[in-house]
């Protein structure tokens, strides 16, 4: 049986994988491929080790494939996380994470908005059009799972919501989503650059306070229609 745990891709046939340096391996006869999905389980299995754990790259994602491992320990340590569970105090410590992870949300909530409210910075005559632009984005941006800039910890606050406000303009206030953007390297990033720049002029004409046309206005129209489909 293998003795060294590894970050592998898909091989090019069954029960094969291909390891970082580009060569193939045979998965052990007595291996099993663990699905992604139970990350406690998961965990328990990586710990115990040795394994190969499949990942493949699609664009800029990187998705799990699940585990290799031996197939009798996957299966053992499965049953006892499963007696584990199935006990009282298990089910007490899992409603207390879920409450504390409930409440570590609903303060990520609130500072995230801050966040984007800060970053928005629009005149006072258009508070209530911030109002509602932050808690578009924010809805938009900040649910668990979602994927979303605003959910990396990797950037301050400051520039995820920044990015996030970025983000909804382009998909809600330009044509970006319908564009057909040639297979060129750098274009939809040349693309995504120059709609963002777009973005922040119209942004400057609420920090200011100048003007707006509330019938052409590409921000307002997007409001209005998240309105009418509330």
């Amino acid at each position: 049986m293998p003795d060294q745990s590894r970050n592998v891709a898909p091989g090019p046939q069954e029960w094969t994988v291909r390891t970082q340096d580009g060569l193939v391996l045979t998965v052990p006869d007595d291996w099993d491929l663990l699905p992604p999905g139970d990350a406690g389980l998961t965990r328990r299995v990586k710990a115990f080790g040795p394994t190969w754990t499949v990942k493949e790259k699609k664009g800029r994602r990187t998705f799990s494939l699940g585990v290799w491992a031996d197939a009798k320990s996957i299966e053992a340590i499965k049953h006892d996380l499963e007696a584990e569970r199935s006990t009282d105090a298990y089910a007490k410590r899992q409603q207390a994470s879920a409450k504390r992870r409930e409440k570590n949300q609903a303060k990520y909530v609130e500072d995230f908005a801050g966040a984007v409210s800060s970053f928005l910075n629009f005149n006072a005559r258009y508070e209530k059009i911030a109002s509602q632009l932050a808690e578009a984005v924010t809805l938009h941006a900040t649910p668990v799972g979602s994927g979303t800039v605003a959910r990396t910890q990797r950037i301050p606050i400051e520039k995820r919501a920044e990015s996030a406000v970025i983000a909804w303009l382009r998909h809600q206030t330009t044509a970006y989503d319908e564009m057909k953007i040639a297979r060129i390297k750098g274009k939809r990033r040349e693309t995504r650059r120059m709609l963002a720049e777009q973005s922040r002029t119209l942004l400057q004409k609420y920090r200011r306070g100048e003007d707006v046309d509330t019938q052409t206005c590409p921000l307002i129209q997007a409001l209005k229609r998240l309105e009418n489909e509330s």
